[in-house]
């Protein structure tokens, strides 16, 4: 053996890994996957004694995979680069990787896919599974606390590494001394639900290499309503209604769905896909104004016109009978109370002021938000490193030759509905792909 060749050969047993990968949920399991069937030597590392807690808990305990139709616009992102991204794996690619790992999806009513199983273990166990057979060494219990990115140079006071190509040093809190590897993939989430690990210290480890963080804030979150509303009243009652947004008399956003009344405020679809364009302004110390249309695609005119011919119709009618027949009986009731109005009242004795009252209430009522209910219920951060920091072809780092990321902890968040973690499965096989091909 030449020297040369000794050499090359210590350098080899010095490099622990070809691809590091930083965070174990669902972006880093699918990126683990994808780089090991590239044919790398993959190391996942994670602070959680067991991977996955996100997925578990997600969907109620069912894991909603995605969604039949996933386009950019169900994103907050640039539209150009989100599109590029999903189309590169799409939820047709989804839903055939699932089932070649041994996870069959069926579709609900609501466009939303869940396995077959109706639980999200089936979906964790399948991709530690596929994990195992490719030989991917996991480390649990091992936190990523910073990353050196690769030296410019040799020298006799480096560690010996693969060969002369550039390594990362990854420093840790599992024992012993740092982890060597040629690339890197961090994908450690965003702030969401911190409980199942994601505390946001992915973005302080890509700021000390270069990237940017844009601000970040709850999403997908419950909000909470000032006592004055009649939400405790109807705790349970789950309907569809249209929320508007209002930011200093603009609209800046507006959708209907279910809304779910609760002890605290309010949650369901539209209320969580609505959240974050109240919390956002609300965190910049503007006053966004949430209004709700208890009956949606109904203007005020149409309204009133329904409400003077019913009392001309049947003047002997309560207004909370008629009203019921359009709300859950117990909201009904709650609202027409809520503008002072006795329900039990006759629509033929109905003052034209009362019936303009009730009819503001029945289509843009201000609910009094005063917050969120924080980040251990929020699904999703937005906010994060900016997408013109990545490439969107392998989500590799522009700032960082060999860095590569994915998932939450990007500056892209969807609604609800398994968008999230299309992102995440997306992102992940870019990033697994490239940083696999050695």
């Amino acid at each position: 053996m030449s020297p040369g060749d000794a050499l090359w050969y210590v350098r080899r047993q010095r490099m622990d890994t070809d691809v590091a990968i930083i965070g174990g949920g669902a972006a880093g399991l699918t990126a683990a996957i994808f780089a090991s069937e590239g044919g790398a030597r993959v190391t996942v590392l994670d602070g959680a004694k067991v991977l996955g807690a996100k997925i578990l808990v997600s969907g109620g305990g069912r894991c909603n995979v995605t969604h039949h139709e996933v386009r950019a616009a169900d994103f907050n992102g640039p539209q150009n680069v989100v599109r590029n991204v999903l189309a590169a794996f799409d939820v047709g690619a989804a839903v055939r990787w699932f089932a070649s790992i041994g996870v069959e999806l069926k579709r609900e009513p609501t466009g939303k896919l869940f396995p077959v199983s109706d639980s999200a273990k089936t979906v964790v166990a399948a991709l530690l599974r596929r994990c195992g057979e490719l030989g991917v060494e996991i480390r649990t219990g091992c936190k990523a606390i910073g990353i050196k990115p690769p030296p410019s140079a040799t020298t006799d006071n480096e560690p010996l590494v693969t060969d002369t190509r550039p390594y990362f040093s990854i420093e840790h809190a599992g024992g012993g001394g740092p982890l060597l590897a040629r690339r890197v993939i961090v994908s450690t989430g965003g702030r969401s639900l911190p409980r199942s690990g994601s505390d946001g210290s992915g973005w302080g480890i890509v700021q000390t290499l270069g990237h940017s963080v844009t601000p970040t804030y709850a999403a997908l979150a419950p909000l909470v309503l000032a006592p004055q509303i009649f939400h405790a009243d109807c705790s349970g009652i789950s309907h569809e209604v249209e929320l508007s947004t209002v930011v200093g008399g603009k609209p800046v956003d507006r959708r209907t769905g279910s809304l779910l009344w609760t002890h605290f405020g309010i949650s369901g679809p539209v209320v969580m896909d609505a959240s974050r364009h109240w919390i956002i302004p609300h965190e910049l110390g503007q006053r966004p104004e949430l209004l709700c249309g208890f009956l949606p695609g109904e203007p005020f005119e149409r309204v009133e016109r329904w409400l003077v011919e019913a009392g001309t119709k049947s003047p002997k009618a309560s207004v909370g009978g008629l009203i019921a027949g359009r709300l859950p009986e117990r909201v009904g009731t709650a609202l027409v109370r809520h503008v002072s109005i006795d329900p039990a009242t006759p629509l033929g004795q109905f003052s034209r002021d009362a019936r303009r009252a009730l009819v503001h209430a029945l289509t843009a009522l201000p609910l009094p938000v005063v917050g969120h209910r924080g980040w251990n219920y929020a699904e999703v951060t937005a906010g994060g490193v900016p997408l013109n920091e990545v490439d969107f072809r392998t989500m590799a780092s522009r700032k960082v030759p060999g860095l590569y990321l994915a998932g939450e902890v990007l500056d892209c968040d969807g609604r609800i509905g398994g968008f999230n973690f299309q992102w995440a499965w997306a992102t992940g096989y870019l990033a697994g792909r490239a940083a696999g091909t050695m």
